[in-house]
Order: structure tokens, then C-alpha cells, then sequence
């Protein structure tokens, strides 16, 4: 007799900020016993992957290297484990001669980096930087066009060998999660979109400001990643001229690249996480761009569909709410299977402290504009989300999209679905820095909330700048949700030892 398969929980998440909680996550899938899939976006185009984008084309896969490399099981007396992780987790110096001949002693299997990787796994994975470094080597055009290896990550380059040779960017992701001891059969790191080819996102701002590029929303490295709405933008166009950017100290062959964008052909785009410049006003849209600059709307990987088909919980994670998590929810095919799926829990993870794309500091985020970006995103991936607004607050779609029959308990009205068909539940901190939850508002959507433990984080002035979960108190809090742990937790006046290690409030009380 055949058994149902079990149903497994879904993570939206991107990459460094993620990665404090994947114990976490791990811990709930064990408790479940299920299989865990991270869905990671594939549009980052800073760092490193922007030098690997703009010589090989293909997707941003710093966040899927960052995820793979975090999932290496920590095993102290596994010393061969430990030598993959540091060399996976690599950067090659800052100064271009010195990356140049670090690179070189790692292909020829002389770098220090190799001591702890036993033969075989350094032959293996040799292969494929070697395939690399022959590509690289084909398509250098010196002096005008070479390959910058300042601060290039070596995760990175091997994913890129390994997608060159195979053809296939999953099959390179389970070779280096093989490579990692990653267990593939319980937790899945999926892009996305499954492709060869760049996706690259645009924003554009309440003001009609629109920016080009993932880093240049979320951490630009100059001010004028900021572009004034025109009636067209600046592109290079099919005939090879170029509308508006300057020129520069490249051949014309590599500067007039067909369709590319001059804002996303720069090389090794450097960015800083920190004091970095306000946004002049709210995002109010991103979307997926052509090399021309157009509008597309691209299909999300099939196993992402299939993940959430089949999910007991979705979890969006904490991160860039519009770089990290929406990428892939506006995707076509996600929202109707977020908003139909079977599972009951869709968990919002809010996020310990404001960034640039949650302020200006002037009307900062709160808990329920987090989650009514999400609610805005998954409408669009269901075709309904062109002219989607805010009216008095409260997210709306045309009349000519609204149901006939009346809004559903806990909805907006004129949005086609309840809030809760894409979040059920707000797991939150409470301190400095922290974005406000208007419990009132999530009460009106059919949200429930749960404040957790957390420390505070402060800058090197002191100052506090935001807060940091506990890993054992989220964890808990995760169980409650999910039922792992009894009603009397949840609903019983927990004392000042036992609030320090677990959840401190639900909604209502």
C-alpha cells in the first residue's frame, strides 16, 4: 500500500543574512522529519558575480554559493570538511597582481588552500577551475578586456567551470553540494530560475525614480545608480549605439555588447553593507528585465512549483525584502502555488532591523508593509498585479480584476485573496532599530504574531543599530507555530528564565 509522501517546508531566503538561521531551520526539519527547500534568487549581479556575468553571461550565483558552502556539516574531527568549507569560502586579495598569481597556484594545485582536501576531491574539483581558467583564457582580448580576479570568490568560479562544462546550472549546484557532503536528499538548495542566462531585476520608486540591477537597489556603489524616469532608458541599443552612457576605456567590440545595459556591464562592482545612502522614496514595484532593458515575466524552476505544491510551510526569511525575497515570488506560477498549496503556515520572519529598501527613515516599514509587499508580489505573479496600489494604506488591485462576490474574512477590499493565503503568521523581535508591528492592522488581515527573544547589535560606536534573534528561542517559536509544541506554551504566562529561551507574546495578549 502506497504512502503519502511528507510534506516538507519551504524557505525564501537569499544569502549572507539567511545563513545566521539555517541551525535553525535545520533543527525544525528534524523535529518534522521532512525535506527542507531554500529557494534562492539568482539576480545578484554584484561582488564578484558581476565580473563572472559580465565575461560569461549567466545567473548571479553568489547567494546559491553562500547557501551550499553554509549547509557543510560542521564536523570537528572531519579536518578534510573544514579545508573544503575555508576553500569554498575564499576570496582571492584585493590587488589584481596578487589575485592573478593566487589563482594561478590554485589551478596548478599549489596553494596552500589545497593541504586539507584529499587527492582525489583536489583533482576533481582542479578539473573543472582548469575548465574555467581555459574559457577565461579564450575570451581575453588584452590589453583592453581581461578577466578581473580582485576579490573573486572561488565558490563562485568553480559553480561557473562547473556550469560551463555540464551545460546545466542544477547539475553544477549538485556537484558542489556533493563536493560539500551537503545531504541533498533532506535539504535543497533550488534557484529560482533554472537557467544559463542573466536575470537581472529593475525597481522604481513612488517618486518615478527607476533603478537598474540588483546592487544597485539594495547596496550601490555610486549615487548614480539612480535614474530619473525617461521616455526611454539608458540602453545600448540593437543597432550597437549607445543612447546615453559615456564612453569608456573599452574596445568598442566589448563596450557595444548587443542589448546589454551600460549599468550592468561594469567590471567587479565593488559595494559596502554599510553607511549606505537612503532611497529618496518607497520601492513601489520590481520586476525581471531583458538585456534591452524590457519588462519580462519568466517562469520560476519547475521544482520551486513543485516544492510549494507539496510543502506543509512556507517561511519568508529574514533578508532584502525586495532583493532577496521578492525576486522570487514575483515569478510566474509562484503566487498561485503559494496562495493554493496545502500548507497552513506561511510564516513572515520580519527582520531585525530597517535597510535601505525598507525606509527612507522618514516612513519607515511597518510589520504589515512587509507583508502586504508580499501579498502585491504574488498577486503580480498571478497576472494580477499591473496597477496593483496602495489605497489609504491597504494594498488593491483595478476593479476590473475584483471578485464579483464579497472580500473574505481578514481580506482588503478589491483584493482578489485574504492576506493570509500568502502570510498566516509574524514571527518578530522587539527593540531599537526593529521595524514597528501594528498588531492592530495584522489583526485586521488575519495575521497572527509572535514576539521572540532577541539581543541587541550595535555598531562599533555603540550605538545600537537593530536586533538579532536567538537561535533557541525562533527555534521554539517555529514548533509553536507549526504545533510541534501544545497550546498551554503558547497561551500560558511564560516567567523571565523561560521567556529568555522562548517566545515572549502571541497576537492578543
Amino acid at each position: 500500500m502506497a504512502t503519502n509522501p511528507v510534506r516538507g517546508i519551504v524557505v525564501f531566503s537569499g544569502g549572507s543574512a539567511a545563513n545566521s538561521l539555517v541551525d535553525v531551520f535545520n533543527a525544525v526539519r528534524k523535529n518534522k522529519n521532512c525535506p527542507l527547500s531554500y529557494i534562492i534568487p539568482i539576480s545578484d549581479n554584484g561582488g564578484s558575480s558581476s565580473e563572472l556575468i559580465r565575461v560569461f553571461g549567466g545567473p548571479g550565483i553568489g547567494d546559491v554559493r553562500s547557501r551550499l558552502v553554509r549547509l557543510i556539516p560542521d564536523c570537528p574531527t572531519n579536518l578534510e570538511l573544514a579545508g573544503i568549507k575555508a576553500f569554498f569560502n575564499y576570496r582571492l586579495p584585493p590587488a589584481a597582481d596578487a589575485a592573478h598569481d593566487e589563482w594561478y597556484s590554485i589551478v596548478e594545485g599549489t596553494s596552500p588552500l589545497w593541504k586539507s582536501i584529499t587527492p582525489a576531491k583536489r583533482e576533481l574539483i582542479r578539473s573543472f577551475l582548469n575548465h574555467l581558467n581555459l574559457e577565461i583564457l579564450k575570451r581575453a582580448r588584452p590589453p583592453s578586456s581581461t578577466f578581473d580576479f580582485t576579490s573573486a570568490s572561488v565558490g563562485n568560479l568553480f559553480l561557473t567551470g562547473a556550469r560551463l562544462f555540464s551545460g546545466s546550472f542544477e547539475s553544477a549546484i549538485y556537484l558542489l553540494g556533493s563536493i560539500c557532503s551537503v545531504p541533498l536528499e533532506d535539504v535543497r538548495v533550488t534557484p529560482a530560475i533554472n537557467s544559463n542566462f542573466s536575470h537581472h531585476i529593475s525597481a522604481s520608486l513612488a517618486d518615478g525614480t527607476v533603478i537598474v540591477g540588483q546592487n544597485s537597489i539594495s547596496h550601490p556603489s555610486e549615487t548614480t545608480a539612480l535614474q530619473p524616469v525617461r521616455r526611454r532608458p539608458s540602453l545600448l541599443l540593437a543597432d550597437g549605439e549607445d543612447f546615453s552612457s559615456e564612453s569608456d576605456d573599452l574596445s568598442y567590440e566589448d563596450s557595444h555588447l548587443p542589448g546589454s545595459l551600460p549599468t550592468l556591464r561594469n567590471k567587479n562592482i565593488n559595494f559596502t553593507k554599510s553607511a549606505v545612502e537612503e532611497l529618496p522614496s518607497r520601492i513601489s514595484r520590481v520586476w525581471y528585465i531583458n538585456p534591452y532593458g524590457q519588462e519580462i515575466r519568466p517562469p520560476a524552476n519547475p521544482r520551486v512549483l513543485e516544492a510549494l505544491r507539496s510543502s506543509q510551510a512556507i517561511i519568508y526569511s529574514i533578508g532584502s525584502l525586495y532583493t532577496s525575497i521578492i525576486p522570487s515570488i514575483i515569478l510566474r506560477g509562484v503566487g498561485q502555488a503559494i496562495s493554493t498549496c496545502p500548507a497552513r503556515y506561511k510564516i513572515l520572519i520580519l527582520n531585525g532591523s530597517l535597510d535601505r529598501e525598507t525606509g527612507p527613515s522618514t516612513h519607515p516599514y511597518t510589520a504589515s508593509d512587509f507583508v502586504e509587499a508580499i501579498v502585491r508580489a504574488g498577486e503580480e505573479s498571478r497576472g494580477r498585479g499591473r496597477g496593483l496600489q496602495k489605497l489609504n494604506g491597504t494594498v488593491a488591485i483595478p476593479e476590473s480584476h475584483a471578485p464579483v462576490k464579497s472580500a473574505p474574512q481578514g481580506s482588503t477590499p478589491g483584493l482578489s485573496l485574504p492576506h493570509t493565503a500568502y502570510v498566516t503568521h509574524v514571527i518578530h523581535l522587539e527593540g531599537p532599530a526593529t521595524p514597528r508591528v501594528d498588531r492592530e492592522r495584522l489583526n485586521e488581515m488575519g495575521i497572527e504574531c509572535v514576539r521572540v527573544y532577541g539581543r541587541k547589535v550595535e555598531s562599533p560606536s555603540g550605538e545600537v543599530v537593530g536586533m538579532t534573534y536567538d537561535s533557541t528561542a525562533l527555534t521554539q517559536a517555529l514548533e509553536v507555530v507549526l504545533g510541534k509544541r501544545g497550546d498551554a506554551m503558547v497561551r500560558g504566562t511564560l516567567g523571565e528564565k523561560s521567556r529568555r529561551n522562548t517566545m515572549e507574546s502571541m497576537a492578543g495578549k
